[in-house]
């Protein structure tokens, strides 16, 4: 791959993804995912909740692609047999007698995942939920609701019940719980730190919580529905400069080799650490400071590091624990093989056609590069309100 090609690096990105995705499809379109899904890993390597785990992290991330609209000649097609596939994989995770039906109804684990998978029918709405089979749409809504009957722990575990009923809103139901989102929203606010980041509950955290979850998921509660917004649009300003904030200090973080700070929990999820600078290039939310193929070529150059590692993959394709290739030391008790798919989010900008700035732009050095090559750029400055 040349960095000067704009179409080879979008390849490069395109053909990672699904690399990364196609075990888990492939095997739960065939109702073969509980018997190919590895089980050797940690601490947690029985959880019955990996499977879950692995569907909605993953489908969060391919979901803007499969949403796309503006796709041509090999892509369309190729577009076409995933979009396929992934409704075919999300009928068979939740019709009751499916061999691969996963569960949402026992343990605290499901609330989590149940919202990664709303987060990613929200992301693919007309693409993917819109033509699911009704009989379909009614297993995924009573799931959801399902998990309601879980409290979720006071941090960024509020907003995957915002989201989940943020999904139920959207999807017409008449009994979604606004209660579930204002109580999300208020606690996040007064969980703001300054800077433009919240922290995870009252206290600060060095890790990458504000982009795995709270910025993304905040954002996207807001703009799910017109009815949503209108509830509570005071809050969408303020949360849009502050995640636009983060999209600096993101792109800031991709040193010139395409490595990043190793701090906090969760560092297996690996390029899901920049889903909050993905997701503000999909959606045009960066920082006035930084252009499009700017982003794209610090998001490339991360993505090259994190994935070549030759034991990023086990030898039937499917993800192993670590940041660069196998790093069990690094595997928090709670993080199994399910749980790393969380690494697709970095991919959101593949849901941008490849006309877009983004992928046409002219190839642009990142904030780190230029300032270790030597460059007499802009300083950096705090936000504050």
């Amino acid at each position: 791959m040349t960095h000067s090609n704009p179409n080879s690096i979008r390849r490069y990105w395109l053909q990672t993804m699904l690399k990364i995705a196609e075990p888990v499809y492939k095997s739960l379109s065939q109702q073969k995912f509980k018997q190919d899904f590895p089980s050797k890993s940690v601490k947690s390597a029985g959880s019955p909740y990996r499977f879950l785990e692995a569907l909605g992290r993953s489908f969060s991330g391919l979901s803007p692609w499969l949403e796309l609209t503006q796709v041509e000649g090999k892509e369309k097609k190729l577009q076409a047999y995933w979009q396929s596939l992934v409704k075919v994989s999300i009928g068979n995770a939740v019709s009751p007698n499916s061999p691969d039906y996963m569960e949402f109804k026992e343990g605290q684990q499901p609330l989590v995942d149940a919202a990664f998978l709303a987060h990613g029918l929200l992301r693919s709405w007309n693409q993917i939920w819109c033509k699911l089979d009704p009989e379909i749409q009614g297993y995924v809504v009573d799931a959801m609701k399902d998990t309601r009957t879980r409290k979720p722990y006071s941090n960024n575990w509020l907003l995957f019940s915002g989201i989940i009923e943020a999904f139920l809103c959207k999807a017409g139901c008449s009994d979604w719980d606004p209660r579930r989102i204002d109580y999300a929203l208020r606690q996040h606010e007064q969980w703001y730190l300054g800077d433009g980041c919240y922290g995870d509950g009252p206290d600060f955290h060095w890790d990458y919580y504000n982009s795995y979850v709270i910025m993304p998921m905040l954002i996207d509660i807001l703009e799910a529905d017109p009815r949503i917004f209108d509830l509570w649009q005071d809050f969408y300003g303020p949360t849009l400069k502050r995640f636009k904030r983060q999209t600096k200090i993101q792109e800031r973080l991709i040193a010139p080799d395409g490595t990043f700070p190793p701090i906090g929990r969760s560092i297996c999820y690996r390029s899901g650490a920049f889903q909050l600078l993905a997701q503000g290039a999909l959606k045009s939310h960066l920082d006035e400071s930084l252009t499009p193929s700017r982003v794209r070529s610090a998001l490339t150059a991360m993505l090259q590091k994190v994935f070549d590692s030759k034991t990023t993959f086990d030898k039937d394709g499917w993800l192993t624990l670590g940041l660069y290739g196998e790093q069990t030391n690094l595997a928090e008790g709670y993080i199994n093989k399910g749980s790393v798919y969380l690494c697709l989010c970095a991919f959101l900008p593949l849901g941008l056609p490849s006309s877009a700035p983004f992928w046409s732009g002219p190839v642009s050095d990142w904030t780190s590069k230029q300032i270790w090559e030597g460059r007499n750029i802009a300083k950096d400055q705090a936000y504050s309100e």
